[in-house]
């Protein structure tokens, strides 16, 4: 594990699977897709876990066996009735809340850098409360490129106002990793998420975290907050 950077200026945060556990609301559009459908539901766990990947990743896991056009035809529809359901069963992870707060007590800019296109992370951030709280928001479609991309990071920080040198990029997926690093932000691959079915001790993170609360006390036994 590589020292924190000190001191910290910022942190971001991947959102689906960081910072929220959205799967819920997730699969059960999935599951709505597939009752109209008349299609089989499959189960939850394997969904869960590829959630960071998007609609048609989501989508796969239902229909992907015939084929990605007929994936592609299912996105607008599968988008709508995640629409509908949006934020009703996502929730922050256990200690996210604490975790932020903690931040912004210390004066520690947070934002988010997400694949999630920017209509439905707005909305989202707006249902459960978090509409204007992060120092930046890009989504997916904010620029040409998305992660593992370092262009959003970078526009991330600049939108904050932090130096990437003294910031941190926090992610379950290796994308996230990939994207931090190439920005040059300290990255911290977090075990408490989707993961997409990896390791997150085999991405070249600098830090690997098991919980939120973990993830608050490691900061502060680093002496990156107060």
């Amino acid at each position: 594990m590589r020292p924190l950077p000190s001191p910290i200026e910022g942190v971001l945060f991947d959102l689906d699977g960081t910072l929220l556990d959205s799967a819920p609301d997730l699969y059960v559009a999935l599951r709505r897709q597939c009752e109209e459908e008349g299609a089989p539901v499959p189960p939850y766990a394997p969904v869960r876990e590829v959630v960071s990947r998007g609609a048609r990743a989501v989508l796969r896991c239902a229909f992907g066996s015939l084929g990605e056009v007929a994936v592609e035809a299912r996105v607008e529809r599968y988008l709508a009735l995640y629409g509908d359901v949006m934020g009703e069963a996502t929730r922050p992870f256990d200690g996210i809340e604490a975790m932020l707060g903690q931040l912004e007590a210390a004066g520690v800019r947070w934002g988010i850098v997400t694949n999630k296109a920017g209509f439905l992370t707005d909305e989202l951030l707006r249902r459960i409360g978090w509409a204007g709280r992060a120092a930046a928001v890009v989504s997916g479609d904010t620029l040409p490129v998305k992660k593992p991309d370092p262009a959003p990071v970078r526009l991330a920080c600049e939108h904050a106002g932090i130096d990437p040198a003294r910031s941190l990029f926090v992610g379950d997926d290796r994308r996230d990793v990939m994207a931090g690093a190439a920005a040059g932000l300290y990255t911290v691959a977090v075990a408490w998420g989707y993961l997409d079915g990896g390791d997150p001790r085999e991405w070249d993170a600098d830090a690997v975290l098991e919980t939120p609360v973990q993830f608050a006390q490691w900061l502060r036994n680093g002496q990156a907050v107060a």
